[in-house]
């Protein structure tokens, strides 16, 4: 028996013993999924709250509500230790991939960056809103298919000069290099704050802007011996520190 499927509201509230589904959660509750009396749920706020219940009743259609009968309810803390992905603006649908990725090994932010070499390009006006909308829709939609308590934060997107400030800020960046003399297992790994991991576009990094993160504090290091696509660098460095820092523990 598999783990209950994951549906995201608003509002967990500590006294709650009915909780119910409206709007898309409810229509997929009850139409893709045809939830039916006596299943088991999961439902979370995307902050750590989470409940779960049994299905007490399903009404699909223009008007669909899914009732839950809340079973026990339980809060995850927030990580000591943040883990966040920069990720390079990415062409088609490689940046949707990345976060997609990223979520599912427990990223907790994916920070777009409007990198020199990337070929895609974000505008501050429609078509930019509009790319990071599927950014924060494949997120969202990888939070419920990993059963995340919380939802992954993307960010609005950063120069490099804003990407620096971050840079300077957190308690380590590591920019993802193949060529990089430093193995993974061998950063200063930090026991709390943020840890930044910097992956560069399909032209990679220039190297102005590698020796100015460095300025900034970074570090370089290399995540193997095989070059991996941008989309896929990011959660495979998540994957990483998850195992040497002792997350998945």
């Amino acid at each position: 028996m598999g783990t209950p499927p994951l549906f995201l509201i608003d509002d967990i509230p500590e006294s709650a013993d009915e909780l119910t589904l409206t709007g898309d959660e409810a229509h997929h509750g009850a139409s893709v999924l045809r939830l039916k009396p006596g299943e088991q749920v999961l439902l979370g706020d995307g902050s750590g709250t989470v409940a779960q219940g049994s299905v007490t009743s399903v009404r699909s259609g223009r008007d669909a509500t899914v009732v839950v009968d809340v079973q026990r309810r339980w809060v995850e803390d927030e990580p000591s230790l943040r883990l966040t992905v920069v990720q390079a603006l990415a062409k088609g649908d490689r940046g949707e991939l990345a976060v997609e990725q990223a979520t599912e090994v427990g990223a907790d932010a994916v920070i777009p960056w409007r990198a020199a070499r990337c070929v895609a390009r974000w505008d501050d006006g429609p078509r930019g809103a509009k790319a990071l909308g599927r950014w924060r829709a494949a997120a969202r939609a990888a939070t419920k298919q990993a059963r995340r308590p919380r939802l992954l934060e993307v960010t609005e997107p950063v120069s490099t000069d804003e990407l620096l400030r971050r840079a300077a800020s957190a308690s380590l960046t590591v920019v993802l290099d193949g060529d990089a003399d430093r193995a993974f297992p061998d950063l200063p790994w930090p026991d709390e704050g943020e840890v930044l991991f910097v992956v560069g576009p399909e032209g990679g990094i220039t190297p102005q802007e590698h020796e100015a993160l460095l300025s900034a504090g970074a570090v370089d290091a290399r995540l193997g011996p095989y070059v991996l696509r941008t989309s896929t660098a990011g959660a495979v460095a998540v994957a990483a520190a998850a195992l040497v820092t002792r997350r998945w523990a």
